[in-house]
């Protein structure tokens, strides 16, 4: 059976919320909490940075953390050097949990690692949620997922698909008959899926869309997917989030 490990990428710098993973948070840091609730499923926790400050931090609060590159530019890069450099083996199974996701329920971590541990021909599992309205399956914030048979991604888009043709209206006010699906971004992947992603060439797809798991399955990778057994709460972008994260967390 395979070791499951939880990685935390925590980059210090954010375009939107600079330096939002050392915030307060109810008496601690941001990525502190996030670390909680990824030890709720595992000992196996490493907080993967590429700043001092941030390092210092979770080993002075009793978690392991290991310094990446800075000059990593996705989070599945510096997923990729944490792997490495911890010596995880090839057939090991790494959640990347976002730092900036203090209240990411413990079941849904538990449930990609399960998802990938049960389909051994794919390298990446995800999550999914089902599209309930209309504004959301033509919103371009929203990305959406076509799956085949075995739960297969077939695509990723910020576009409407599976794509409605007999229903399709630009001002449609209520969602076409059909599933639709969202894309929920906690990933699973095997160590050496991770490895092999940070030597692929950039995927045309990928940029035009601007998503990055459309490298894998450009080239082959099978992402299997599943709908999540509960809906997650929104990380943390702004300062309106962190406020409304406190509001939660306060009242637990």
């Amino acid at each position: 059976m395979s070791k499951t490990h939880i990685v935390i990428p925590a980059r210090f710098g954010s375009s939107r919320l600079p330096g939002k993973l050392m915030l307060d948070l109810v008496g601690k840091p941001v990525i502190t909490h996030v670390v909680e609730r990824a030890l709720e499923i595992t000992d196996s926790v490493y907080v993967a940075t590429d700043h001092d400050e941030i390092y210092k931090v979770v080993t002075k609060f009793g978690a392991k953390a290991v310094m990446t590159s800075v000059s990593h530019n996705s989070g599945t890069d510096r997923l990729a050097e944490a792997a490495t450099e911890l010596g995880f083996a090839d057939g090991d199974i790494v959640v990347n949990l976002q730092g900036d996701e203090p209240l990411m329920p413990a079941s849904l971590l538990s449930q990609v690692a399960q998802l990938l541990e049960a389909h051994p021909a794919a390298g990446i599992a995800t999550l999914i949620q089902r599209i309930e309205k209309v504004q959301d399956f033509m919103n371009p914030n929203v990305v959406k997922v076509a799956k085949g048979e075995n739960n297969k991604a077939l695509y990723f888009s910020r576009a409407p698909i599976p794509f409605p043709r007999d229903e399709y209206q630009p001002e449609m006010v209520d969602l076409p008959a059909g599933d639709y699906f969202r894309h929920i971004g906690l990933y699973a992947y095997r160590v050496a899926t991770l490895k092999a992603i940070t030597e692929l060439q950039e995927h045309p797809l990928e940029e035009l869309e601007k998503l990055e798991q459309l490298r894998p399955l450009a080239h082959g990778i099978d992402i299997v997917v599943d709908q999540a057994c509960v809906a997650p709460e929104h990380g943390i972008d702004t300062l309106e989030d962190l406020e409304r994260v406190r509001a939660v967390i306060a009242n637990q």
